[in-house]
């Protein structure tokens, strides 16, 4: 997707943004991120979500069931006045909307290289070891390294169960013929994703920047004098 406004730099180059919203945990279950920026009639919106808080899981999506709890997740984050409602009287409509889910998964290449690697030691060794005592040894340092193998696959395999997270990732553009009524935002998101618990949000107006943390049972963004 592409940035039809650099919400994030915006941000970023905001120091009170830095020093007021807290630093998220990686891919933390239940809690999604909101950014808001708002230049003259122009609203631009980017969410964050993990795939849990949308459709309850975050494997990779293989059957039918999933792939269509998938695929209605998306189609219900594409329209974000039905999750994020601004009062009427601001004159919001939706210019662009995107939504997607990514897979955030960790490499281990290396992993395959060090097999690689043990392997070409383990045929030099052999060699080197000619006689019955000597092969005695040998295969007792083998049975302790593949001892050892053994555990850093085991524990390789338990890594990658953790690993492939995934999130949903939606953009979109407004127009707004009135934003400086724009007063609270009804996070109507909360109501339509059970797992979802909390919103770090961003915003950015014409009268600066703020911070907040909206939780499922209070799910109203004031943002009263920032438009």
């Amino acid at each position: 997707m592409k940035h039809s406004l650099p919400i994030l730099l915006t941000m970023m180059a905001v120091p009170a943004l830095a020093e007021e919203t807290r630093e998220l945990d990686a891919h933390e279950h239940g809690v999604g991120e909101l950014n808001i920026a708002v230049d003259g009639e122009t609203v631009a919106i980017e969410f964050h979500a993990p795939g849990a808080d949308i459709v309850g899981f975050e494997y990779e999506a293989t059957n039918e069931e999933d792939l269509a709890a998938i695929e209605t997740a998306t189609s219900i984050l594409s329209n974000p006045l039905d999750l994020f409602v601004f009062p009427d009287t601001a004159g919001c409509s939706v210019v662009s909307a995107s939504a997607e889910l990514d897979t955030e998964e960790d490499g281990h290449d290396d992993h395959d290289d060090h097999a690689d690697e043990h392997h070409d030691e383990h045929s030099d060794d052999h060699d080197e070891h000619g006689d019955d005592h000597a092969h005695k040894e040998h295969k007792d340092e083998h049975a302790d390294e593949h001892h050892d193998e053994h555990d850093h696959e085991h524990a390789h395999d338990e890594h990658a169960d953790e690993a492939g997270h995934t999130e949903f990732h939606a953009e979109y553009m407004l127009t707004c013929a009135t934003p400086s009524a724009i007063s609270a935002i009804e996070l109507a998101y909360f109501a339509t994703f059970p797992n979802a618990r909390e919103l770090v949000v961003q915003v950015v107006g014409a009268n600066g920047a703020s911070a907040f943390e909206v939780e499922r049972d209070a799910p109203t963004l004031d943002v009263s004098g920032l438009f």
